[in-house]
């Protein structure tokens, strides 16, 4: 059975979807820790980080770099935070949150978006991709 996230990439559920290439999607949590918390996934669907192959690993640790770098122009912060849990969903994702307190990485800490604002706010990051 696809994850919640594989159904994501083949868009039967919708996404604020930041960037995308052959192996990786980024987008937009939609229940944000911070304004632009977005969650970076490789396409293949692996359960724990650790299990990817060497190549793999590097290489999305590389994409999610490239979205960092484009959410910290697009959101006021401190630093961008990176986090991999991985309890909620049983497929690889990185956490990329705009920091200005510690409170932001605690996953205790949310905030409230509008669709205008998740959609105006993935253009943005798009833009500085």
């Amino acid at each position: 059975m696809s994850t919640l996230f594989t159904k994501i990439i083949n868009g039967e559920i919708p996404s604020y979807k930041i960037a995308e290439d052959d192996h990786f999607y980024a987008f937009l949590d939609i229940n944000p820790n911070a304004k632009g918390h977005t969650l970076c996934i490789p396409k293949k669907e692996e359960n724990k980080i650790f299990d990817l192959d060497e190549e793999s690993y590097i290489a999305l640790m590389r994409f999610s770099r490239k979205v960092a770098i484009a959410l910290e122009k697009s959101v006021s912060c401190k630093r961008v935070g990176m986090a991999v849990v991985g309890l909620e969903v049983p497929h690889v994702h990185v956490h990329l949150i705009p920091l200005s307190t510690m409170k932001e990485m605690t996953f205790q800490h949310k905030v409230s978006m509008s669709t205008e604002e998740f959609e105006l706010l993935a253009t943005e990051i798009q833009s500085n991709m």
